[in-house]
């Protein structure tokens, strides 16, 4: 298997995980009265998860150079806490599926974007015809399934 099938069967197991996340969140706030308590009961369990992946791969030395870091890049934890929040909040009143085909259509927007313009220093990936074609009938087709 190719390095690109590998990183793409990760990102394939990351976007099974995202609906099945939020599923278990949204039960989780209801259950327990409050999407912020669940919320913030799955970032001790994901901060648990990473210092544990932390420990076995590389350990703690690279925190040396966050302090150098610019400080736009830890606004990647607030958009984390912002969609862990909003889909706890909103998927049970508006469905996991609905919740996440939207959440679905912000990443192909901002995807898109990012990869047009090179943003954030990601490779640039112009959009061709080819690949507009692609996201509206992705779009189209999440349109659909909202509507089904």
């Amino acid at each position: 298997m190719g390095e690109s099938m590998r990183y793409a069967m990760v990102m394939l197991a990351a976007g099974i995980g995202i609906p099945i996340l939020a599923a278990l969140n949204a039960q989780l706030g209801a259950r327990i009265g409050s999407p912020v308590v669940a919320a913030v009961v799955l970032f001790c369990v994901a901060l648990t998860g990473a210092v544990v992946a932390m420990m076995l791969t590389q350990g703690p030395l690279a925190f040396r150079h966050v302090p150098a870091q610019p400080r736009y890049l830890f606004l990647a934890g607030l958009l984390v806490c912002f969609y862990v929040l909003s889909i706890t909040w909103v998927a049970p009143k508006f469905g996991v599926g609905n919740a996440v085909f939207f959440v679905l259509m912000g990443q192909m927007i901002s995807a898109a974007l990012i990869d047009q313009f090179g943003l954030f220093g990601a490779i640039q990936r112009p959009i061709s015809v080819m690949r507009a074609a692609g996201l509206g009938s992705m779009a189209l087709g999440l349109m659909l399934i909202l509507k089904a």
